[in-house]
């Protein structure tokens, strides 16, 4: 061995790495910057993985952020396992739902095309992966849902509201005066409408349907398997491919009831259905095994008396008749099937959480929430042992697996990335597929949440995060906004918050927790409010704010509060009880319990929530509504509503803060969103999602930083409308 040489190339190595450390700052790696309100349009989301049967590619919906329309688009990709190759198979704009034919040569989806400048009911469209445009397979009037092949690939399974009246007349091709139906309705059910699809056409319930395929280029003829005044949903087939499976709920009028939904399977013939499992209460996902003799599913059995809460399990049954359901998870007090609030979970597109079955039949697999994670989780079938597939801080969102169960493809949110593609291999740890949104993140200063947990006022337990500023220094004092999850039986956790990211971007510590009624933590702490709410889950609430100001690093002057839904119940409620916060921001609310139970899409005809009907218990009502407490609120108060929201109508909410507030004269502005729902801040058109964003900090810049805010002043005294 040489030693000068090496001497030497060591001296040069160092002088080209002294040389390389002088330049000038333009080689220097561009700072990272804080993330906007309007990085939401350049986010990608991923929906519906659907892995190959071969397990060697992932087809999964893509949604993107159409600006100059002000929507979402929704295309088809692919990826392969192998070496992560990214190949676009449609453009959309509205592809979705893509399934695998069972040799893996071909995809069937769904496709809305527009109609006089609207959309139109999605279709069920045939794509070869050996070339060549997508076929139409399918021009119902009504359209198609949830398509599944069946096992020899000859057939498809589709779900249509479309009636024998909708054929005829689409043949007839005519619109007569006298075949024009009435836009009268006649209503006959207390359950007629539900937010976002709003009113229910009950003369059209959706039923099964098959369609043969061909080699010819025309449309084949579909086949009407069910009928009937009841809705049959999730359909499957069994692996011999002679019945097809399906959801549920035969009852009239159910709201009267507890929950039921049970599962059924018809002939793939036609003919009668028959009942395969049932159990007392809903029914949710299933999947049948691989040799066709049982059923995994996800439900839960109705309590006596009844919970406003009911911790999901996982249970498993004979297909044989009159077989019980046996609970794998009754000793396990965590949620079955359930997933994390967030407002980055794709915003179209969807994706299932259905039990996977490994090729022997041994074991289940299937997510699981524990304690603001949620995770994938192995379910020994004999034993109900559980052991870990997935683990860490981050959220499932949805999967799928090849036919024997050995290989997964999965979407994971972490609270630093929306939510990738990853893939499982013989329960290797999850491996990444994409990183969709890697450009646009390297560029985003993100910090991750800190968790904490802190005891409340009785000594209970509770969990939350802390999103803290860019380049947080704990020797100063910052402006606190604590943000509530709705529900108010849901949690947070670890997933991507962009709200909570843009909110600490502005210089706000931002605290998130999960306080008693929260999904995660066991049957008793998620039904302790039945009854009790709003009251000690905002006590919970109050103790994280009193432990973050004890840190040292919160100005106790400078408080914000706000939250939606259930969240902004609570607003509601905490700004009528104290005046410590300096500024609240309540949306998508409820004001009066009583207003909300005749207003509501859905009916509290069963004692969930309160005992009996706002006539028989007026008292509860009344003491359990903010409204009630309104002239104690001297808290400036904004109010957000969506204007088609029918599941905390504003008439029952927010218009009514509003007008109480301004006649005692209490700074107060109601902020209305044309067109949305509920949903606004989870899948509202992207403009209103940015604008709400910028309200909700607007609101507390005005009040907790004295920025001058003129589109907030009282009439006479504002000189601009722009708050951007």
């Amino acid at each position: 061995m040489n030693t000068r040489l090496l001497g030497r190339t060591a001296l040069a190595l160092s002088a080209a790495l002294f040389f390389l450390s002088a330049l000038p700052p333009l080689f220097a790696a561009p700072p990272r910057r804080a993330i906007t309100e309007k990085d939401l349009l350049k986010f990608n989301w991923i929906a519906d993985p659907r892995l190959s049967p071969d397990g060697s590619q992932v087809v999964f919906v893509r949604v993107n952020v159409d600006e100059k329309k002000d929507t979402y688009t929704t295309s088809l990709w692919a990826v392969s396992t192998g070496n992560g190759a990214l190949r676009q198979l449609s453009n959309g704009p509205r592809d979705t739902a893509p399934r695998w034919s069972p040799d893996g040569r071909s995809l069937v989806f769904l496709r809305s095309l527009d109609k006089d400048s609207k959309p139109a009911p999605p279709q069920l469209y045939f794509l070869s992966l050996e070339g060549g445009e997508a076929r139409a397979l399918s021009d119902l009037p009504k359209g198609v849902s949830e398509p599944a092949w069946s096992p020899d690939g000859r057939h498809i399974a589709f779900v249509s509201s479309t009636t024998a009246k909708d054929l005829e007349k689409k043949k007839a091709q005519k619109e007569d005066q006298d075949d024009k139906e009435s836009d009268v309705r006649v209503v006959k059910e207390a359950l007629y409408r539900i937010n976002g699809a709003g009113y229910i056409d009950f003369d059209r319930p959706d039923h099964l349907w098959t369609v043969e395929l061909s080699d010819q280029s025309s449309l084949p003829v579909p086949k009407q398997l069910t009928a009937g005044d009841f809705a049959e949903n999730n359909p499957a087939w069994s692996p011999d491919g002679r019945s097809i499976y399906f959801s549920s709920d035969r009852t009239y009028e159910s709201y009267y009831q507890p929950p039921n939904q049970d599962v059924y399977a018809v002939s793939a013939a036609g003919g009668p259905i028959q009942r395969v499992a049932d159990i007392d209460g809903p029914i949710g996902d299933f999947a049948i095994s691989p040799d066709g003799r049982r059923i995994a599913f996800v439900g839960f059995l109705n309590a006596r008396p009844t919970r406003s809460y009911n911790q999901p399990d996982l249970f498993v049954a004979s297909l044989e008749a009159n077989a019980t359901a046996r609970n794998l998870t009754a000793d396990y007090d965590y949620d079955i099937g359930d997933g994390l609030t967030a407002d980055q979970h794709p915003p179209r597109g969807g994706g299932a959480t259905d039990p996977i079955w490994s090729g022997d039949g041994r074991e289940i697999v299937l997510v699981s929430v524990e304690r603001g994670r949620a995770n994938l989780k192995r379910f020994d079938v004999a034993t109900g042992k559980i052991s870990e597939l997935t683990t860490g801080n981050q959220e499932v969102l949805s999967y799928s697996a090849t036919p024997d169960g050995s290989k997964i493809a999965l979407t994971l949110s972490t609270p630093a990335s929306i939510g990738d593609l990853f893939w499982i291999t013989n329960g290797s740890k999850p491996k990444p597929l994409t990183r969709l949104n890697q450009e646009l993140f390297s560029q985003l200063d993100l910090g991750e949440p800190e968790e904490i947990t802190y005891t409340s006022f009785d000594g209970k337990p509770i969990q939350a995060w802390v999103q803290k500023p860019p380049g947080f220094d704990p020797s100063k004092k910052y402006p606190l906004i604590l943000n509530i999850h709705g529900g108010p039986h849901a949690a947070y956790g670890t997933t991507f918050f962009h709200e909570m990211q843009w909110m600490a971007a502005r210089g706000y510590v931002v605290l998130y927790p999960n306080p008693r009624g929260s999904t995660s933590y066991g049957q008793d702490f998620g039904n302790i409010i039945q009854y009790h709410y709003p009251g000690d889950d905002a006590k919970d609430l109050l103790a994280g704010v009193d432990l973050l100001i004890a840190r040292g690093y919160i100005d106790p002057d400078r408080l914000g509060v706000t939250g939606g839904s259930g969240g902004g119940i609570l607003t509601n409620w905490i700004v009528g009880h104290t005046d410590r916060f300096k500024a609240a921001v309540s949306q998508r609310s409820i004001s009066d319990w009583r207003d909300f139970w005749y207003t509501a899409d859905f009916t509290l005809f069963t004692p969930f929530w309160f005992r009996g009907a706002p006539w028989q218990e007026e008292a509860d009502f009344k003491a359990r509504s903010p409204i009630s407490f309104v002239e104690n609120i001297k808290t400036p108060l904004m109010l957000i509503e969506g204007e088609s929201d029918l599941r905390t109508p504003p008439a029952a909410g927010g218009e009514q803060l509003f007008r109480a507030l301004k006649y005692l004269k209490r700074p107060t502005v109601m902020v209305r969103f044309p067109g949305e729902t509920h949903e606004l801040s989870r899948s509202g058109k992207p403009s209103h999602r940015i604008e709400r964003l910028q309200h909700i900090v607007g609101w507390f810049d005005r009040y907790l930083l004295d920025k001058p805010m003129p589109i907030y002043d009282p009439p006479g005294t504002a000189a601009t409308r722009d708050i951007r």
